[in-house]
């Protein structure tokens, strides 16, 4: 149930721009008479109105999460409110500009301020984020949590750059092909790696713990 929470807003997101790529003159009549002005100059074109859709029900949908939360009186992590930040400001900049640049950009913003994040508190201020995330699932010894720290700084720091390497470079005239990297490659790219790091780590784990 976590899980379809936590994926609300991208699962949205794909759905929206599934079907909106599907049927081009339907979203762009939609696209036109909600959001048309919301656009710089106005004009909004076929091939544009499917991201623009999906980009609008994402940045509700995640302002429904925060809201949700908020309402329930229940904790909003950080990383929730810097993808409300980010999905707000980088969607933004998308349906005014109708400009696919900054969607694709997001999930790379997004990675690189939870690795700047986790370097800089345990740099300089002596607190492994993972740790806190991860000890009472993972009760490793004291001296290799620094290292999952950093470990997840260079990853998170690789899954940004792939980001855009995948949107800019080996699918930057395909929007579709990079949205379905974006949902289900990087997904898959992180449960795997958790995973793994997850599965690794387990003979770490001192035998009364374990």
């Amino acid at each position: 149930m976590k899980f379809l929470f936590d994926f609300f807003p991208l699962i949205l997101f794909f759905v929206v721009y599934k079907i909106g790529n599907g049927n081009e003159a339907a979203a762009l009549a939609i696209a036109e008479q909600y959001l048309g002005g919301m656009v710089s100059g106005g004009k909004i074109l076929a091939e544009q109105a499917p991201t623009m859709l999906a980009t609008v029900v994402a940045i509700i949908a995640t302002v429904l999460q925060v809201g949700y939360l908020l309402a329930r009186r229940r904790k909003v992590d950080g990383m929730l409110w810097v993808s409300l930040f980010v999905i707000v400001v980088f969607g933004g900049m998308t349906i005014y500009l109708h400009d696919e640049t900054f969607i694709k950009w997001k999930p790379t913003i997004i990675y690189w301020i939870f690795a700047a994040a986790l370097l800089v508190s345990q740099l300089f201020f002596g607190k492994n984020l993972m740790r806190k995330a991860m000890e009472e699932a993972l009760p490793l010894p004291d001296a290799l949590w620094p290292r999952v720290g950093y470990t997840w700084v260079v990853f998170l720091f690789l899954l940004g750059a792939l980001n855009l390497l995948m949107a800019f470079v080996i699918y930057r005239d395909n929007m579709a092909a990079w949205v379905n990297f974006k949902v289900f490659g990087m997904t898959a790219i992180f449960f795997l790696f958790t995973i793994a790091q997850s599965m690794l780590l387990m003979k770490h784990i001192p035998q009364e713990e374990a």
